[in-house]
């Protein structure tokens, strides 16, 4: 069966692409092995974020008296709260079905590999292999959790994100391996719900790509809730012969620890999907285990571009949505079918989030970042203790802290750490597109009382103008 585009996974970078192709007048095909809506809507961004939400309607619980309320009798229902997650994941999944009909978008269930320019084979469920040709392919296949040699998973003791969302009993005990947004999210939800919980850090901070502030904050707060923390540690080997699982932990000085738990997740990042798919047979080049391609998604081989989590930027799900969208319109460009060439991806301004608690937002130059560059710099840093809508929710940890370069007033970058802060965030990067300035920034009035206006806050302290600190 013949189209003019066909994209291979339904991630948030495959499932957009394909919707755009539609609209641009594309007769489209999608082809998924799993679930619609890739491991974003199925195994990561949505169902965690519905396992956290628990987490934190728990945690509000067990404060209740700091809000002046008389709550008891309360507990966490860890199979409920499973369940809740795996409803929301499959509401998801069901919305971008009802996308590919709504936008007449063929959906093909199986394994896809590249077999020729502008030709596929998909095998599907029943072992059965059929051939489909396209003008245009793209390859949208995503990421998975990154194995170690020195932590191989067996999927009960010893695993990745996918299995933490679907443990069939919660655990006493849990080592979490990495400290990203992974790491941290689900070490915060265990924790939470009642697992002791240890983080082994590399890296001598957790949330190590964050600025060193947001860092020193977190690991403040998280020993605080009685989490543990090992940076500079690593994990060395894992013996899983008993009940649960050893971890001997390589420390800083150089010496060893055994850690005892019922289970290690292992966080330590993602591998791109892109065994077994036909991409040596084409000639498709790859650097670093992920496709090559340039500011538009086209690889070294006519017919075939890729995006998202299997390509080298910021392995993000709104990044793969905008790589998509990119990728489609340069495509419809070439053939006159859309009015003009889209503007690249500037992977300069993502912005990052992290749904722990607090929050963990951010977007452009850490301040090291910044003085590495050469900038002379402004900074400002408002804590939401001294905010009043934060105090009045009883969210006052945390802070935003702004940079500025000092002799034209660009805005290089934000950092947050609080209640909601993720909500916060697309201020500064639409500010930076614009090219704002400060004192656009400060001309600009913000709500009150908001956690939001604490950005002009931070803003007056790195220009000398604070009013609320």
């Amino acid at each position: 069966m013949a189209y003019d585009l066909i994209v291979i996974g339904s991630g948030p970078g495959g499932y957009v692409a394909a919707i755009r192709a539609s609209q641009l007048g594309f007769k489209t095909a999608i082809v998924e092995k799993e679930s619609l809506g890739g491991i974003c809507l199925n195994w990561g961004c949505i169902p965690t974020k519905a396992l956290i939400k628990s987490a934190s309607v728990l945690e509000y619980m067990q404060h209740a008296k700091d809000y002046g309320l008389n709550v008891e009798g309360f507990s966490a229902d860890f199979p409920a709260v499973i369940k809740r997650s795996r409803g929301v994941a499959d509401k998801m999944s069901k919305g971008v079905q009802f996308l590919m009909r709504k936008n007449k978008i063929d959906v093909i269930n199986g394994y896809a590999r590249l077999k020729a320019k502008g030709q596929i084979e998909v095998t599907g469920a029943d072992g059965k292999a059929t051939a489909y040709e396209a003008k245009h392919i793209i390859i949208a296949t995503g990421g998975r959790s990154r194995e170690l040699p020195n932590l191989p998973m067996d999927g009960k003791k010893v695993f990745g994100y996918r299995e933490a969302m679907v443990l069939p009993q919660q655990p006493k005990s849990m080592i979490v391996v990495g400290s990203g947004a992974i790491g941290v999210e689900f070490a915060y939800v265990y924790h939470s719900l009642g697992t002791q919980v240890t983080i082994v850090e590399f890296m001598p901070r957790i949330v190590p790509v964050e600025d060193e502030d947001v860092s020193k904050e977190l690991e403040k707060i998280y020993k605080k809730k009685g989490i543990s923390i090992m940076t500079s540690s690593s994990v060395e080997s894992v013996d899983t012969k008993g009940a649960g699982v050893k971890a001997t932990v390589k420390k800083a000085d150089g010496s060893t620890e055994i850690l005892e738990a019922d289970v290690l997740l292992s966080a330590v990042g993602v591998v791109a999907n892109v065994e077994n798919m036909g991409l040596e047979l084409v000639g498709i080049k790859m650097e670093k285990g992920k496709i090559t391609v340039d500011s538009y998604g086209k690889t070294n081989v006519d017919s075939f571009y890729a995006i998202g989590d299997c390509t080298p930027g910021q392995a993000l799900a709104h990044v793969a949505s905008k790589e998509a969208i990119v990728c489609v319109e340069a495509i419809a460009h070439a053939e006159g079918k859309y009015h003009h060439l889209p503007e690249p991806v500037d992977y300069g301004n993502v912005p990052g989030c992290t749904y722990c608690s607090p929050e963990i937002a951010s977007v452009g130059l850490t301040e090291k970042q910044a003085r590495d560059a050469g900038h002379e710099i402004k900074v400002g840093k408002f804590p939401f203790s001294a905010s009043g809508k934060a105090s009045a929710a009883g969210a006052t940890e945390g802070f935003v802290k702004v940079i500025f370069d000092a002799k034209y007033g660009e805005w290089l970058g934000t950092h947050m750490i609080g209640a909601n802060v993720t909500e916060m965030i697309a201020e500064t990067v639409v500010g930076r597109k614009l090219e704002t300035t400060y004192q656009e920034v400060l001309d600009s009035i913000h709500p009150h009382p908001t956690m939001s206006e604490s950005i002009k806050d931070a803003v007056e302290v790195a220009y000398g103008e604070a009013i609320h600190l």
